[in-house]
């Protein structure tokens, strides 16, 4: 198991470690050093022009990274930090434009993890710390999976136990006139706007690039399909009639005869969850993932969100599917 000393020596010699947090893990360098920000983007095969969320030690530090920082941002990060939210907001000069994929804005986050908050106080700055995956591809939400998925390419993995959300934070834009939600988390619409009043759900024209927002991301190597519990347990019996081998992730029991995962049924336990077991029907081989379909309203609008996205995704260059 890797040492907090371990993960500090690291750092400060511009490599990339495994981060746990409460959402998922991170692969995290310096933030303030482009060319350790860079060994990030060519661990992952990440694109150049995607920008990566900055964490810090808390909310004394929004003025180191940021500029005309608005009061809504100090309400929210005394509000919900350390926490899963991350705060969009207007860089200072000196942040490098491979944290920001070029962009005029960075986006802020205090993790609320003991270890992650210990290495950040220790280190004294910020981390850039995308997801500790390969481009696209499921989040971790153990130190196994990083550990899987980068081998001896990334030797220092401090280990945090499970993920305590196991999806990534809400990401709220705070550049423009409009506070404006870019990526559905915990943190929901209704929790935001008890703190500062009216945000807007969604990205529009003037929205900054944000993590985590392609359309297809978070992805199996199987083909997913999303589909109402009616529909699945049609679709897995049509299936199986055909030859094919396929996984349920379903929600809260497991229809009759299939194999695969239940996960519970409220919307936090099922996105605790999700992730891994993602990860685990993904490697069983079969031809086909389905997921039901889960239901409508705001505690589930970030699973939703997460389902889809890996369902538009799921299958690149998979063979035999």
């Amino acid at each position: 198991m890797s040492t907090l000393a371990q993960a500090l020596a690291a750092l400060r010699a511009g490599e990339a470690i495994g981060l746990p947090t409460e959402t998922v893990y991170g692969l995290a360098a310096d933030a303030s050093r482009p060319e350790a920000v860079r060994r990030i983007f060519a661990l992952k095969g990440r694109p150049a022009d995607h920008p990566l969320i900055v964490h810090v030690a808390g909310a004394d530090q929004l003025d180191a990274w940021a500029r005309e920082v608005p009061e809504a941002a100090r309400l929210l990060a005394g509000a919900f930090w350390p926490g899963p939210l991350t705060l969009i907001l207007r860089k200072q000069p000196h942040v490098p434009d491979e944290v920001t994929g070029g962009q005029p804005t960075v986006g802020l986050r205090c993790p609320a993890h003991p270890v992650a908050l210990d290495l950040l106080r220790a280190f004294g700055g910020g981390l850039a710390a995308p997801s500790a995956n390969r481009f696209g591809r499921i989040s971790p939400t153990t130190a196994a999976h990083v550990r899987e998925e980068f081998g001896d390419a990334v030797p220092v993995v401090l280990d945090g136990g499970d993920c305590a959300v196991g999806i990534e934070s809400t990401i709220l834009d705070l550049s423009g006139e409009q506070p404006r939600i870019l990526r559905p988390g915990q943190v929901g619409q209704a929790a935001l706007e008890a703190v500062i009043g009216p945000v807007a759900a969604g990205a529009d024209a003037h929205s900054p690039r944000a993590s985590g927002t392609l359309e297809a991301h978070y992805a199996p190597r199987t083909p997913l399909l999303m589909l109402v519990r009616a529909a699945l347990e049609s679709e897995a019996a049509e299936q199986q009639a055909l030859g094919k081998r396929i996984a349920v992730l379903a929600r809260g029991t497991l229809p009759a005869g299939v194999e695969g995962l239940a996960l519970p049924a409220d919307a936090t336990g099922y996105a605790h969850g999700l992730y891994a077991a993602l990860r685990e029907l993904d490697a069983r081989g079969v031809n086909l993932l389905l997921a039901e379909r889960p239901p409508e309203g705001e505690a589930w609008l970030a699973v939703h969100d997460r389902l889809r996205r890996s369902a538009a995704g799921a299958g690149a260059g998979h063979e035999g599917s």
